[in-house]
Order: structure tokens, then C-alpha cells, then sequence
């Protein structure tokens, strides 16, 4: 099935969901109760962002101030109350009341920062501490990678020791569940949710992941000898390198490409770190949020019609070409049977007329007559003759040939009606059949109607 897509994230004892410009926040609040906010994004969007790379930078700019907003609205039923410092009292009368978003934006770009600290900084360090022994620059290049993507990893192990970021995992595999039963075709129930995978490929961690592997292949390439020239042009580069793995995921939602999904494996095993199995509680929390966006029923229908239709397609062709196999082979016996009336074929074909011949007239067959018959030459019918002619094609042709059309296409109808009379005075009802399909291919008349067309003295003999 099609992705259906929704993206998501994990917030406190909740789940956020996005569709296109729709967004829902769904919190269990501490009286177990679930609260849904639903809210619209501005659709008004620039030309840029239809420009590859350079929309990569402005998704992750959004989902970067989508997820704070939304981080604080699920951690404000979390909140003690408290009486409001005299900073930020002042702060309020200063901004006009504005004094929360002033604050989560100080602590979006301090985190910014120590994430740059922490990713960037340091393994350039760690890396240029080995400079000295290692002349090597690629070598130099991959060890500060490397270093980069065991810090990550040891952070996302050391904070998932956290209680509470433990349960924040939980929630972010509930939101990887949820988005996964939808896009398996199951109806969104608990049960079928409680099913599905927590590993997904448009994953974040997936994408931080291949923002570290790019970062590698950018830094073997750019090599600057100055210190601080290179970390400034480290730091410039991160939004074309983010810019860059966001296509990446992009694309690998959208393909079932053998080698996209090949590298997109160490990401999807890298969830098993900031992902836990959620409880039900937790998935109906992730549910609720989908169903403020997300109309999964009817997206469920229509991929089930484009199915249905693409089956019923299918079948329709398996049975065509099990019908133009059958009707090739009927022809093949029919034309060898002309060729070779000596053959198995044409001595059982004169053995049936005979035994209908002498069933008719009343009287008892007898062995003598059948073998009598058999050791006699066939003489061959005008009819016969008139039909091999009338083929005008090498009678050892293979079926597919006949098959696929491409017998000669000349006018059969000088030959056919002498073969319809003699066949109908023959009473040879292979022959009849015969004629009837190989005049389908020709796309003539059929042998009812050349039948009507027959003199009749041609019908007398």
C-alpha cells in the first residue's frame, strides 16, 4: 500500500500527528483523560520550497519548531504550580505577556548549541588530536565520522535510561505502530495496531542517522587545513547536509527500492534504541491523534478499490491467455491433423466418424472393419487441401505464434467458401471449429455467415 503521508513525534504522555497543513496534539492528561489539539499551519508556502535540498532545510527548520511548540503544550499538564519569578514578571510586562515564547526560543537555540557542541566540536577535536600520528586525511575524515556517530549513539543510550524519556520512546513506538497499521490496509483498532512494526523509514532518528553518514562523504571531499575556517565551514554546511538526507528519507517513504531499503536498514535498527513497545493505553492516545487529522477509513477504501481493480485486471488477463493457449493448441491438432492424416490424431478423428457412421445406419462395428479402415490410405478431401491452402502458414508453427497474431493476413475468403461446403458436407466438426477461429484472427466473416453465402448446388456436392 501507498504511504499514507502522516508523520508524527512523541511528546510527554502523548502523541503529535501531521497531515499536510493539519496537526493534532493528543495528551494523557493526569486524570487518564485524553485532550486533543487540532491546529492549521500556514499553507501559504515559498517557491523555495519546491526546489530540491532547499526544502529539506525549511522541513526541518518547521518540524524543529513544530515539535518545541507542541513539547510545550503536552508538558504544561504536567507542570507544578508555581508563583512566577520576578524575572519572568518582568520579562511578561516587557514582551506584552510574550514571555513564554521568548523562553522556548532561548531554549531551542541552546539546545541548537549544545547540540553542535556535542556532534560537531567534539569529534573534529577527538579527530584532530590524531592528526599528528595520521597523515591521512580520508582516514582522518572517517574517524571524526566515526567518533560523531558513537557519541550519538551513546547519548541516545545513556537518556534512554531516563524514566521519562523512556516513556517518551514508548509513545514514539505507539506513533511509529499507528501510522504502520494504517499503511499495512488495517482498520486503526488497538489490536491490529498492537501488531505492527516500530521500526518506519521516514523515521527522525532514521534521518539523524543519515545526517551523520552524509556528513562523512561531504567532509572526505572538503578538506580545510585552519581550524577554526573548518569549523565554520562545518557549521555551514550542516543545512546543506541536512538538506540533502531529508531527500533521502523522502524518497525511501515512497519506494520499495531494493537497495533504498538496504540503506535504509541501519536507521530502522537504530529505532530499536528510541523506540519501546507502548501499552494500550498509549496507543489509543496515538489513535486519537490520527483521527483529528486523518480520515483512515476512506483512505483505506480507495486503496482497497485500486486493488480490487488491479486483481480483477489481472485475472481478466490470466484467463485470456489461458483461452488463446487453448484455442493455439486446438489449431496446432487441427493443422497437424490435416498434414498428416495418417497420424494418431487423424486415424482416431476417422475411427470416431466411423463409429458414428455405423451407430447411425443401425448396424454393430466390427474389430475386422476399424483395422481394415486403419491400414487404408487416407486420400485427402478437398476440403482439406483447401484449408491447408487457405492457412497459408508452415503447419509445424508453434502456438504462441498463433497466438500472438502472427499468422499471415490474406484474404481467406477465395478458398472459404469451398472449405465451409465441403466441411459442412463432411459433417467434420473440427474442421468447422477450426475455420471459425481462424477466421476470428483474420477478422472476416464468420462460417455462419459464409455458410448463407454458399450456392446451392456448392451445398448438394
Amino acid at each position: 500500500m501507498r504511504p499514507s503521508g502522516i508523520g508524527g513525534q512523541a511528546v510527554i504522555e502523548g502523541v503529535m500527528m501531521k497531515n499536510g497543513s493539519k496537526y493534532a496534539v493528543a495528551v494523557r492528561k493526569p486524570d487518564k483523560e485524553i485532550e486533543i489539539k487540532t491546529n492549521t499551519l500556514s499553507t501559504k508556502k515559498s517557491p523555495a520550497a519546491n526546489i530540491p535540498v532547499v526544502r529539506g532545510v525549511l522541513a526541518f527548520v518547521d518540524s524543529l519548531s513544530l515539535g518545541m511548540k507542541t513539547l510545550n503544550f503536552s508538558a504544561s499538564f504536567y507542570e507544578e504550580e508555581e508563583e512566577e519569578s520576578k524575572f519572568e514578571q518582568k520579562l511578561n510586562k516587557i514582551t506584552k505577556g510574550h514571555a513564554d515564547g521568548i523562553l522556548t526560543g532561548f531554549t531551542m537555540v541552546l539546545a541548537i548549541l549544545l547540540a553542535v557542541g556535542i556532534f560537531v566540536v567534539v569529534p573534529m577535536l577527538l579527530a584532530g588530536f590524531l592528526a599528528a600520528k595520521i597523515e591521512n586525511q580520508t582516514l582522518l575524515a572517517v574517524l571524526e565520522g566515526v567518533f560523531r556517530l558513537l557519541i550519538f549513539i551513546v547519548y541516545i543510550g545513556l537518556i534512554s535510561r531516563v524514566k521519562d524519556i523512556q516513556r517518551v520512546f514508548m509513545y514514539h513506538g505507539a506513533e511509529h505502530k499507528t501510522i504502520n497499521c494504517i499503511e499495512n490496509g488495517l482498520p486503526l483498532t488497538v489490536e491490529n495496531v498492537r501488531k505492527q512494526s516500530r521500526e518506519h523509514k521516514r523515521c527522525g532518528t532514521s534521518f539523524m542517522l543519515t545526517v551523520m553518514v552524509i556528513s562523512i562523504i561531504f567532509f572526505i571531499f572538503i578538506r580545510i587545513d585552519h581550524t577554526v575556517l573548518r569549523f565554520v565551514v562545518r557549521l555551514l554546511l550542516i543545512p546543506v547536509i541536512a538538506g540533502v538526507s531529508y531527500e533521502f528519507i523522502r524518497l525511501a517513504g515512497r519506494t520499495e527500492n531494493k537497495l533504498v531499503n538496504v540503506l535504509s536498514r541501519p536507521g530502522m535498527w537504530l529505532q530499536a534504541l528510541t523506540t519501546r513497545e507502548p501499552d494500550d493505553s498509549m496507543i489509543e492516545v496515538a489513535i486519537a491523534s490520527v483521527e483529528a487529522v486523518f480520515d483512515w477509513q476512506k483512505f483505506l477504501d480507495k486503496e482497497n478499490r485500486k486493488k480490487n481493480r488491479k486483481n480483477s485486471k489481472k485475472q481478466a488477463e490470466e484467463e485470456q491467455k489461458q483461452s488463446e493457449a487453448a484455442a493455439a493448441e486446438e489449431i496446432a491438432a487441427v493443422l497437424e491433423r490435416i498434414e498428416n492424416p495418417k497420424s494418431e490424431a487423424g486415424k482416431k478423428k476417422k475411427a470416431e466418424k466411423s463409429k458414428a457412421e455405423v451407430k447411425k445406419q443401425g448396424k454393430t462395428e466390427k474389430p475386422e472393419m476399424e483395422e481394415k479402415e486403419q491400414e487404408t490410405p487416407v486420400q485427402e478431401k478437398p476440403a482439406e487441401v483447401d484449408l491447408a491452402q487457405m492457412f497459408d502458414m508452415k503447419l509445424t508453427m508453434e502456438p504462441k505464434e498463433i497466438r500472438h497474431g502472427r499468422a499471415p493476413k490474406k484474404d481467406p475468403m477465395p478458398s472459404a467458401t469451398r472449405a465451409v461446403s465441403a466441411a459442412k458436407e463432411d459433417e467434420d466438426d473440427d474442421i468447422l471449429k477450426a475455420l471459425d477461429m481462424y477466421f476470428e484472427f483474420q477478422g472476416t466473416k464468420s462460417v455462419m455467415e459464409i455458410s448463407d453465402e454458399v450456392p446451392e448446388e456448392d451445398t448438394k456436392g
